[in-house]
This record gives structure tokens, C-alpha cells and sequence, in this order.
């Protein structure tokens, strides 16, 4: 049993890190809900882990499109500021939402997000 949890978190890992790499983000999108669905974990650590797992497929992706020339030096720093900062407040809101709001939240971004890919 310990085997089949640990192939289906590494199966889930790599689709996360797949996604990531390929759309330069949304991983998280693949992530969350598969943490909440074959962890068992609650919303709240879902996200934090999320986040904690797209840490190492972000810098590796970054890396690669850094030395692939797709990397606009000159956007970096202040989006990246715009990101940490971001982050971080979001970071501290998490424990204070509500559960239920926090997968709203997420269920309407993901819409919102597929939505606008598609027109």
C-alpha cells in the first residue's frame, strides 16, 4: 500500500512539475487538488504544500528558460517583487479564510484563468 501511495505521489509530482515547466505556472492548479484528493489534506494545507512543491519545479524551469534566452532580465526584478510581496500577504491571509472560502477562491481563479485562455 505504501508503494501505490508513493508511485501515486510521485505520478502527481511530476503531472504538477510537467504543467508548471510547459505553461510557466499552474501547477499549483494540479497540485492542490490532488493533494486534497490522494493526501487527504484539508484546503489550507493543500495550498502551503502546493506552494511548497512548485518552489524546486519553479526554479528549475526558471533555470532552463534562463539559459534557453526566455527570460526578459529586465521584467524579472520587479515582477518577482510583485510576486514575493504578493506571497507573502497571501501567505498570512490562508490561516484567517474561512476553508470553504479559500476553495471558492480557487474554484473562481481557476475558472477565471480557463475562461480567459479560452477567449
Amino acid at each position: 500500500m505504501k508503494k501505490k501511495r508513493t508511485a501515486a505521489f510521485l505520478a502527481g509530482g511530476a503531472l504538477t512539475g510537467i504543467a508548471n515547466g510547459l505553461f510557466g505556472g499552474g501547477g499549483g492548479m494540479i497540485a492542490v487538488p490532488f493533494l486534497e484528493k490522494a493526501a487527504g489534506y484539508p484546503p489550507p494545507c493543500a495550498h502551503a504544500t502546493a506552494i511548497a512543491v512548485i518552489l524546486p519545479a519553479s526554479l528549475v524551469s526558471g533555470i532552463v528558460y534562463l539559459f534557453g534566452g526566455f527570460i526578459r532580465l529586465s521584467v524579472l526584478l520587479p515582477v518577482a517583487l510583485g510576486v514575493a510581496a504578493g506571497g507573502f500577504f497571501g501567505a498570512k491571509l490562508l490561516p484567517v479564510l474561512p476553508e470553504k472560502t479559500v476553495s471558492l477562491l480557487f474554484a473562481l481563479f481557476m475558472l477565471a484563468a480557463g475562461l480567459r485562455m479560452i477567449f
